[in-house]
Parts: C-alpha cells; sequence; structure tokens
C-alpha cells in the first residue's frame, strides 16, 4: 500500500474497532510503519472518527514530521517497532474484558495474563505478559515492554501482544489486518475465561506441542 492507502486503512480499522466495542470515547491508538517513518492517530483522538489528513506522521527517532499532535503513546509504538523488526503495525485499544481482567484477584496469579485454553489463542495471539501499571505514556511502561519482547524472544517464544494492567492490550503484528484478528482473539479469549466457572483446564502440552508442528505457534 501507499501511504494514502495506509492512511485510509487506519481510518477503517480505527472505525470498525470502535463500532464493535473494542474502543470507547477518546480511548487507543494505532500505527503502521512506512519505511523509516510511521503513521499514528493523534493525541486524544477517538478511533471511530478518525480523519486520514490528521493522523501523525513520525520519523524514526519520533520526531513529527506533520499531522495533528501524535498520541502519548508514540514512544511505546516507536520501542516496539525497534525491538521487532516483523512489527509493520501496532494496535492499542482499552477493551473491556481484558481490562477487567486485570482487576481481577485470579488474572494476578497468572505467569501469563492467559493460559493457553483454545487452539486459535495459542495460534492467532500466544504468550501475553502482564505490564505492572504505569501511568499512560509512562517511559518505565515502554522499558517494561521492551524487556519483555526481547526475554520472551530469548526463550524461544516470541510475542505479538502485552497487556498493561488498568489500560488495555497491546498489539503488533506484520499488517493492520492481521493485528486486529490477533487482538479481537484476544479479547474474546478473555471474555470466555471471565464467564466460565470454574475455570477450564488449559491445553495438553502434547496438544501445544501439535500447534507449533503444524502451524508454526510460538507458544
Amino acid at each position: 500500500m501507499n501511504e494514502e492507502q495506509v492512511r485510509l486503512e487506519i481510518c477503517r480499522v480505527g472505525r470498525s474497532l470502535f463500532e464493535r466495542g473494542y474502543a470507547h470515547s477518546t480511548s487507543g491508538n494505532l500505527s503502521v510503519r512506512l519505511g523509516e517513518e510511521y503513521l499514528i492517530t493523534p493525541s486524544d483522538a477517538c478511533l471511530g472518527f478518525l480523519r486520514a489528513g490528521e493522523l501523525a506522521k513520525l520519523s524514526a527517532d519520533g520526531v513529527q514530521m506533520s499531522g495533528e499532535r501524535a498520541s502519548k503513546a508514540s514512544a511505546l509504538h516507536r520501542a516496539i517497532y525497534a525491538a521487532d523488526p516483523e512489527a509493520n503495525c501496532v494496535l492499542h485499544t482499552h477493551s473491556t474484558s481484558l481490562v477487567a481482567l486485570t482487576l481481577s484477584r485470579n488474572a494476578s496469579e497468572e505467569a501469563d495474563l492467559l493460559p493457553p485454553i483454545t487452539p486459535y489463542f495459542v495460534m492467532k495471539v500466544g504468550h501475553v505478559p502482564r505490564i505492572a501499571y504505569r501511568r499512560p505514556g509512562s517511559e518505565e511502561a515502554v522499558d517494561l515492554v521492551r524487556a519483555a519482547i526481547l526475554r520472551m524472544r530469548s526463550r524461544g517464544a516470541p510475542i505479538r501482544a502485552v497487556m498493561l494492567d488498568r489500560l488495555g492490550p497491546v498489539v503488533w503484528h506484520r499488517s493492520l489486518h492481521e493485528g486486529m484478528a490477533a487482538l479481537e482473539e484476544l479479547e474474546e479469549t478473555a471474555r470466555l475465561w471471565r464467564m466460565l466457572d470454574p475455570k477450564p483446564a488449559p491445553l495438553p502440552e502434547e496438544a501445544i506441542e501439535e500447534l507449533r508442528r503444524v502451524f508454526g505457534a510460538s507458544w
């Protein structure tokens, strides 16, 4: 896609997420890498009413080149692009079930945000480390996310999502289409987990190994 098409795609994805309840009010932000630069949604913008020409364009080192004032999460997006060369887009929302999960006692007992309870969660999302609460836009949060990406890669289980406690998921992928699909799968898995009592058992290790072997799952 050329830059004009990418701008329109960001607006389309933002509107879709807003209309289906994955984002609300002026929460959340989206970005797409454009070579050495990237486009990101403006500060305090509603994802349902984005305008292509108002998207902020930033250089690789975070200098704003055009558009409205960039989201306060731009440093986090930039850190993800630097830490994961395969990341071409970043999506952050305040999805209800996921935020609720971080507020529950059960969630704090898990090393990951969620256990591997469905095959598509394992295949499409993978491990989702929880990131301890820091204020929105905090440099500390950026450092924690960067460290999680590097730590999981060193373990042979690269990630494409983290969960910011009390704020929401951050998902990155090769394209907005794939990133939105991963975000949807993550939110729906959280919704399943919260609605079931007793909680389901995770997939057995042999089932996860089969998903690794057949589909290349990184769990």
